[in-house]
């Protein structure tokens, strides 16, 4: 059995096929059977099925954080 994705409002996930803009980073908006998300760098929303959204993730990062401040201190501890 696959574990559950814990998602929040307003952790930032980070998904594994870019959207059309360019961006990989989402904000998630609304939780529940499907999970609202809008992109970092557009600004558009959508709503997505969460079982297939939690196939498409690759990083969830708390509210807060974005990808740039966790590739940095992953590279600092590994060093």
């Amino acid at each position: 059995m696959v574990p559950i994705v814990r998602l929040r409002l307003n952790d930032r996930i980070v998904l594994k096929k870019p959207h059309p803009c360019g961006g990989s980073e989402f904000r998630i908006l609304r939780v529940g059977s499907d999970v609202r998300i809008v992109c970092q760098t557009c600004g558009r929303d959508m709503t997505v099925n969460r079982i297939k959204l939690e196939k498409a993730i690759r990083q969830v990062l708390p509210a807060g954080e974005t990808a740039d401040e966790t590739k940095k201190g992953s590279e600092q501890t590994h060093e």
